[in-house]
């Protein structure tokens, strides 16, 4: 969620303050820009995965600060809810065999935090969305104990001036959205901002160039869709089946700071695909700045222009913190230590789970598929509006990897046909460009290969699963405990996704 912030109220001085101090964060980064000192270092890989927390009923366990007692490895956080902690991986290059080398590794630390946390009385849970959460898990008991947390929550709730609420449907666990589908409702409202702890996500993180940031931005917005339809691992919210990736329009919702007549006067959502194509990673941060009132306005007392001035790199910190509440599909960072400094595209559509391996094709299809469009001679975006991108990332949300995207030269086409027939070759282009071994390169878009052509992700089995033991007569809360109990079993085994057995 980021860094932390003291228990506190806010006047209107502070956010006037921190407007002005943005502004000259702004102002700095514009000169460093243009001074072209930013580091550049080979490709690296780095992911964080947000996880959940289970007790022995696979219910959330409000147990997030004694599981990290119990771990006790600073690479694992708290995140917002006391039902969630975070592992954070160190960036390691691309090349070579670092995939597979870092599959061992992160499969060896679930595991050893697992036990560890089993020792606590609960489990994790690497998944889109927690299915057996319900609306009594949504009151401010469940918040972690972080204070930036709950003020992030007032805050929120300050600016919409009421309640927030959750509205969706999805299609019956047998049926789409054609006539005479049943659809399961959402409608819910929350006086706290808990939801988004519902949405567990894995964050992949590719630093850049910042003379290349427009082109990775650009490419990893026109793709947003085809990840989600290929990794779609969140159908069930309270108790409901809903989208294929219930996570995204769910999170868009929770953290809306918008009222009914802001929206209705196009005010800009605070979780935000983006309205246009960039030309630069200052196009970003300068909107986010321009568009967007603080949430958390904190303030340091350091002049960027200073540190700049003594060799150094400025924090830029009300930049930063400004930056990270406003919730970019694919966010610019700035990040500075010492007197180095570099830009980072985080790329946040994908969700966790179902399985380390799973996971990690995922980053391995989207490194290469980024990189390959990045560089190409005709830029797809040049061939598509930004509005069908973002289009297209809302019905790969909907429908899952049987949804209907547009693809320049295609039309529209499902994304299992799209990845088969062009955009596995490029992924695969883009992974040699980066020098990752052949086969390391094969062995996790082979993963993706079979995914397409089994139609199976995390939430087609999740509804499969479901739906079968629904009709041997289980209730929707035993056939969602059920569900998850094997999806544990299976995601401690380690297999991919389109392997499971029901």
């Amino acid at each position: 969620m980021g860094d932390h912030v003291d228990e506190r109220v806010f006047t209107r001085q502070d956010r006037t303050l921190f407007r002005e101090k943005t502004a000259r964060c702004l102002d700095a980064l514009a000169m460093m820009l243009a001074d072209g000192q930013f580091e550049i270092s080979e490709p690296r890989l780095g992911l964080e995965i947000e996880l959940n927390l289970v007790d022995d009923a696979c219910d959330p366990a409000m147990a997030n600060e004694a599981a990290l007692d119990a771990i006790a490895d600073p690479a694992f956080q708290t995140e917002l809810g006391q039902f969630n902690i975070e592992i954070n991986v160190e960036p390691r290059p691309l090349a070579g065999r670092s995939v597979t080398d870092l599959e061992h590794s992160l499969r060896a630390s679930l595991n050893a935090a697992d036990a560890k946390a089993r020792g606590a009385g609960c489990g994790l849970a690497m998944i889109g969305m927690l299915p057996t959460l319900d609306e009594h898990h949504f009151t401010g008991a469940w918040l972690s104990a972080d204070p930036r947390y709950d003020l992030l929550s007032q805050q929120i709730l300050a600016a919409r001036g009421e309640d927030i609420e959750l509205r969706l449907d999805g299609p019956a666990l047998g049926g789409g959205f054609g006539d005479g589908a049943a659809r399961e409702t959402l409608d819910i409202v929350c006086d706290t901002i808990l939801p988004e702890a519902a949405c567990t996500s894995v964050q992949l993180h590719l630093q850049v160039d910042p003379a290349e940031f427009a082109a990775y931005w650009n490419s990893a917005q026109a793709i947003a869709g085809v990840q989600v339809a290929l990794a779609a691992n969140s159908p069930f919210f309270a108790g409901k089946a809903l989208w294929h990736e219930t996570r995204i329009p769910l999170f868009e919702q929770a953290t809306d700071t918008r009222s009914v007549e802001l929206k209705n006067q196009r005010v800009r959502p605070r979780v935000w695909f983006g309205e246009r194509w960039v030309t630069s990673i200052f196009d970003l941060f300068e909107e986010n700045s321009r568009y967007f009132p603080a949430l958390l306005p904190v303030t340091t007392d350091e002049d960027p222009f200073a540190v700049l001035a003594r060799g150094g790199a400025p924090a830029l910190a009300e930049l930063r913190m400004h930056n990270g509440t406003v919730y970019r599909w694919n966010r610019p960072i700035y990040d500075g230590k010492g007197d180095r400094y570099h830009l980072r595209l985080e790329n946040r559509v994908l969700p966790a789970g179902p399985s380390i391996v799973d996971v990690l094709a995922d980053a391995a299809f989207y490194y290469g598929l980024v990189h390959a469009l990045a560089q190409a001679d005709r830029p797809l975006w040049t061939q598509m509006t930004f509005d069908a991108a973002e289009e297209n990332l809302h019905s790969a949300a909907r429908d899952g990897i049987e949804s209907r995207l547009y693809w320049p030269e295609v039309g529209w086409i499902g994304p299992r046909e799209l990845v088969l027939r062009r955009l596995l070759a490029l992924a695969a282009e883009g992974l040699d460009g980066y020098g990752v071994d052949p086969a390391e390169r094969d062995r996790y878009l082979g993963v993706i290969e079979q995914r397409c052509l089994t139609g199976r992700n995390g939430a087609v089995w999740q509804r499969e699963n479901v739906a079968a033991r629904e009709r041997a007569g289980e209730t929707r809360s035993q056939a969602l405990h059920g569900m998850l109990a094997d999806y544990l079993e299976h995601m401690h085994a380690g297999a991919p996704v389109h392997t499971w057995e029901l």
